[in-house]
C-alpha cells in the first residue's frame, strides 16, 4: 500500500521501503562507469604511434592515438598529449587558446626535440582547469571510441619550460587527467618521469607505459610501485643485442618490446618489432 507524503507543498507517493531500495539501485547502478582495470601484468605487447597495423601472431594489448580505432584484440590503450600540443595540431590550438601555450617574449615554448610540439601552460590553478576540461574531452572520446586505458604523455614538460613550469604544476593537472579516465570508466597510464612514480600512483595512475627504462636503468622506480609496466626500447638507444641482454634480466619488466625509432609501420624498411619471451 503506497501511502502519501507532503513534502514542500507538494503530494508525493511513498514506495514501501523494498521498492524504493530497488529502485535507488537500479539508479546508481545505470549511473556509474565501469571499474577500470589496467592491463594483463603479462601480455602480449605492440606500441603503434606511428600508424595502425595488424600487430604481430600473440598481441592482445594495443596502444594507438587517440584519433585512431582501437585494434580491439583484447585490451587497448589510447594515447593523449597531455602536456604538449600533437605536431600538426599546434598552430590551430595556439590560435584558438592563445592563454593555455607557455610563451616566451610572445612566442610558444617549443619542445626542442619536437619543435612541432607546444607546450601547455600549466602554471595556474585557471589554466589547469581549462586545459583539463580541453583533455578531458579527448579522454571521453577514447571512451567513446572503444579504448580500454589512456595513456598521457610527456608529464616531464616542465623539465623544458626554462623554469616557467613546475614539476608540481604538472602533477596537479595530472590529478585531473586521473580524476578524468576514472569518471570515464578507463584506467589511466603514467608514461616515463621515472622519479614521480610514488607520487602518480598515490594520485591514481594505475599503471605505467615507458619508454627506455633498461637503457637509463630506471625501470624499478616504476615496477616498485606498479604491478603492471609496459616498457618500449629503440633500436637507435638500447639496440637488438642489448635489448636481448636486456630480457634475460630477471628484475626487467615483464613486458618489454624493442621498436624502430619512429614507430613506422610494417611496410617500412625501418619497421623493426621484437618482444621478451614471457
Amino acid at each position: 500500500m503506497n501511502d502519501e507524503i507532503e513534502v514542500g507543498g507538494r503530494a508525493l507517493l511513498a514506495l514501501g521501503g523494498v521498492a524504493l531500495t530497488a529502485a535507488l539501485l537500479a539508479g546508481c547502478a545505470t549511473a556509474s562507469a565501469p571499474v577500470p582495470t589496467p592491463p594483463p601484468t603479462d601480455a602480449g605487447f605492440d606500441y603503434q604511434l606511428g600508424g595502425a597495423y595488424e600487430p604481430p601472431s600473440g598481441v592482445t594489448v594495443v596502444e594507438r592515438d587517440r584519433t585512431t580505432e582501437p585494434a580491439g584484440l583484447g585490451y587497448d590503450i589510447c594515447y593523449v598529449n597531455g602536456f604538449q600540443t600533437q605536431p600538426g595540431d599546434s598552430a590551430a590550438f595556439a590560435k584558438k587558446h592563445p592563454d593555455l601555450v607557455l610563451r616566451q617574449s610572445g612566442e610558444p615554448v617549443a619542445d626542442p626535440d619536437w619543435p612541432d610540439e607546444y607546450l601547455f601552460d600549466t602554471s595556474t590553478a585557471q589554466k589547469r582547469s581549462a586545459l583539463a576540461q580541453i583533455v578531458g574531452g579527448w579522454i571521453s572520446g577514447c571512451r567513446d571510441s572503444g579504448f580500454d586505458a589512456v595513456e598521457i604523455d610527456n608529464l616531464d614538460s616542465f623539465s623544458r619550460s626554462g623554469g616557467a613550469l613546475t614539476a608540481k604544476d604538472n602533477l596537479a593537472l595530472a590529478e585531473q587527467y586521473a580524476r578524468a579516465a576514472h569518471d570515464a570508466g578507463l584506467a589511466i597510464a603514467q608514461k616515463n618521469t621515472a622519479e614521480l612514480s610514488a607520487r602518480l600512483h598515490a594520485h591514481g595512475y594505475d599503471f605505467a607505459v615507458t619508454e627506455s627504462c633498461a637503457e637509463f636503468s630506471e625501470c624499478d622506480a616504476y615496477t616498485d610501485v606498479y604491478p603492471v609496466v609496459l616498457d618500449i626500447e629503440y633500436t637507435d638507444e638500447l639496440g637488438v643485442a642489448g635489448f636481448r641482454k636486456a630480457c634475460d634480466d630477471a628484475d626487467r619488466p615483464a613486458v618489454m618490446i624493442l621498436r624502430d625509432h619512429d614507430l613506422v609501420t610494417p611496410g617500412d624498411e625501418q619497421y623493426h618489432y621484437e618482444a621478451c619471451e614471457r
